[in-house]
């Protein structure tokens, strides 16, 4: 087991706040997902951005531009600090197969057995993982995020993809 340095308070989010102007409309699942996705990103997580490691605590604004995903990074003050663009081109195949596991599983949660459920599920583990671990390499060099900072942000980038 590898452990962890100290947890530094400067070195978190304290606000996320996602660009809702493309959204048409979004399923109670999705809604329920976003939600839980930013309040556990809220209650832990470990973000350095590599240009200012010791200006947080930080505000996150996640938005698409261009066929990017742009992390808009503020301090506690919602002070401008840097932007950090992500080309999507790399993780639409993990999205889009993440999309049709999630249908697949709400699907199953109302008629399927409990084993076939569960293997459904332990495939969407899968692929949020993988698509986790893209976000981990994609930012390396600009922004260090932990196992699960990722997870949960990769959540949200999946939800931004969603047009409607």
């Amino acid at each position: 087991m590898t452990s962890q340095p100290p947890s530094n308070e400067n070195h978190r989010i304290i606000h996320v706040a996602l660009d809702e102007r493309s959204v048409v409309r979004r399923s109670a699942e999705v809604e329920h997902e976003r939600a839980v996705a930013i309040f556990d990103l809220l209650e832990d997580n470990l973000f350095r951005p590599e240009e200012h490691p010791d200006a947080g605590p930080f505000r996150l604004h996640l938005s698409m531009e261009d066929n990017r995903m742009l992390f808009d990074i503020r301090n506690a003050e919602n002070g401008d600090l840097t932007k950090v663009l992500l080309p999507l081109t790399p993780f639409r195949s993990i999205v889009r197969d993440y999309f049709m596991i999630c249908d697949s599983y709400y699907k199953a949660i109302k008629k399927a057995t409990p084993s076939q459920i569960e293997a459904i599920d332990m495939g969407r583990r899968g692929l949020h993982n993988e698509g986790s671990e893209l976000l981990r390499e994609r930012l390396a060099g600009k922004v260090e995020v932990d196992h699960n900072t990722a997870r949960r942000l990769f959540t949200l980038i999946c939800i931004l993809h969603i047009r409607g």
